[in-house]
């Protein structure tokens, strides 16, 4: 699965023909209909989606295959991933929550903080859920450019200068 990334997932049925309600996690939201077929996290279904309507928290979208309400129903929670090769490169300063999740933290004179548990984002900013041995619980940190400045992908570390008080 470190090939494919998590670009929605399927909020159940929109009304009684067979359209779901499509959750996008993309930057802009209504791309997820651009990356080509979409698959299931344990890849045993692919789906062709067009999106038929804007609704409040993402859209309404036809699937290849699903003409009833029941197969629209059967496929509430899926998440809808796509291959990391078809998605558009970054720039320098910005990641994909994938590739962040597992890299290890260090402050900023060299001491372990934990592990990048996850990536979440209440409406603000994106917050690094951080877990480590000496935490007792986890700690969220900005994913700022003051409070992580450094993230090398290619050595899976991350350099935080955490605000004061958070560890």
């Amino acid at each position: 699965m470190d090939d494919y990334i998590c670009v929605g997932a399927i909020a159940g049925a929109y009304g009684v023909k067979g359209e779901v309600r499509l959750k996008s996690f993309t930057a802009e939201p209504d791309a997820i209909a651009t990356y080509g077929p979409l698959r299931s996290e344990d890849g045993a279904q692919t789906f062709e989606i067009e999106l038929t309507h804007q609704l409040k928290n993402g859209f309404s979208a036809q699937i290849t295959g699903v003409s009833t309400k029941e197969q629209a129903d059967a496929l509430q929670g899926t998440k809808l991933y796509v291959a990391r090769d078809t998605l558009p490169s970054l720039p320098d300063d910005e990641f994909y929550h994938n590739d962040l999740v597992g890299l290890e933290v260090y402050d900023t004179g060299g001491s372990l903080l934990g592990r990048v548990k996850s990536v979440q984002n209440h409406g603000a900013a994106d917050l690094l859920e951080i877990q480590g041995p000496g935490l007792k619980t986890e700690v969220l940190l900005p994913f700022t450019q003051e409070a992580v400045p450094t993230v090398d992908l290619s050595s899976g570390r991350i350099v935080a200068d955490p605000p004061e008080g958070v560890f």
